[in-house]
């Protein structure tokens, strides 16, 4: 395909990268033996770029953050930061998880307030509250500042999350799926907020999300993975959206959906969700064998109904479906759950 083949070129590489990761390969022991995680990692991020990772669970995406962060190490290869091994954690690299990993004893202030302490203690009190003051205000919870995390909607939680990983006033910010718990309003909100603090601070961004939409909304450029073990990078789209980017233009632009399909065929065709190879070749009725009632009729009423489908009814328990030339879900990533009766 013309138009993805152009898109896939990776931009002009300067001397050092920002973030390098070279061939870097994580193998785990197991009773049974070694079980290898990641094989041969290639990737080279610059200074300023926002980055994310998609792939099916198990692929080892987390894994790879783990290793950016400095809470884990690869077994081959290294990650470097402006030239230096990553060997373990360090305020220079800040992580925000989908749980938000709030202290729930401790007010919005206090939980951004400790991290800045830990980190900055030689500082001046004065001065470290005005830091805290002021990455609160950015993430927009001035008037929540004394509220606990029992007190705040998951929305607000993850802001808190996010103005505790600024306020370290890192070289790189870390997200393992921030927004995948958050109703699809929200997650909306704190998408656009998120471009406008990594625009003005000038961030270098490293995410993962099983949300295409997102990913195209968000991202320079998408790394997907194929699936694991031994997962590596399937292919790399580079997002050619101008910035700063408006959802209702970027969706009514033939090109969105060009990606947005082939980032589906990548992942729930070329490399479906699945521990039989031969699975492909299978009929419907073949599929759904094993999925309840409910996943059954679904699958049925989307082929009768005929729309292109890729379902990944897995352990994953996602669900994908793409009517080709529709506008996009607002969520594109469904959980199974939320399809039973």
């Amino acid at each position: 395909m013309q138009t993805i083949a152009k898109l896939q070129k990776q931009p002009m590489a300067k001397n050092q990268p920002f973030l390098a990761i070279d061939q870097v390969t994580k193998v785990y022991p197991t009773p049974d033996g070694t079980y290898p995680v990641l094989d041969g990692i290639d990737l080279s991020i610059q200074e300023g770029e926002f980055v994310c990772l998609i792939g099916h669970s198990g692929c080892g995406k987390s894994t790879l953050l783990n290793m950016v962060s400095g809470f884990n190490t690869p077994t081959e290869g290294e990650v470097r930061l402006q030239g230096q091994v990553v060997t373990e954690p360090g305020p220079d690299r800040m992580m925000v998880f989908q749980n938000y990993c709030l202290l729930p004893w401790c007010s919005a202030f206090d939980n951004v307030y400790l991290a800045v302490d830990s980190v900055y203690p030689e500082k001046p009190e004065a001065e470290k509250v005005a830091i805290v003051e002021e990455h609160l205000t950015l993430v927009g919870l001035t008037e929540a500042r004394n509220k606990k995390p029992g007190q705040l909607s998951g929305g607000m939680k993850q802001r808190v999350a996010i103005a505790r990983a600024l306020a370290i006033r890192p070289k790189i910010l870390i997200l393992d799926e921030p927004f995948g718990a958050l109703d699809a309003i929200t997650k909306e909100e704190l998408q656009e907020e998120l471009l406008k603090i990594w625009r003005n601070h000038q961030l270098t961004v490293l995410m993962i999300t099983h949300d295409i939409d997102e990913a195209l909304f968000l991202a320079d450029r998408l790394v997907m993975m194929t699936n694991g073990p031994a997962a590596t990078i399937g292919e790399i789209l580079t997002i050619p959206f101008p910035r700063p980017r408006v959802r209702s233009r970027i969706t009514e632009d033939p090109t969105y959906y060009e990606l947005r399909n082939y980032a589906l065929d990548f992942l729930f065709h070329r490399y479906a969700h699945s521990e039989d190879p031969s699975d492909e070749a299978k009929t419907i009725e073949e599929k759904s064998a094993n999925l309840p009632p409910w996943g059954k009729r679904l699958l049925k009423v989307l082929a009768g109904a005929g729309i292109v489908v890729a379902i990944g009814l897995t352990s994953w328990g996602l669900a994908q479906v793409v009517r080709p030339g529709a506008k996009p879900l607002s969520n594109t990533s469904i959980p199974a759950e939320q399809l039973a009766p």
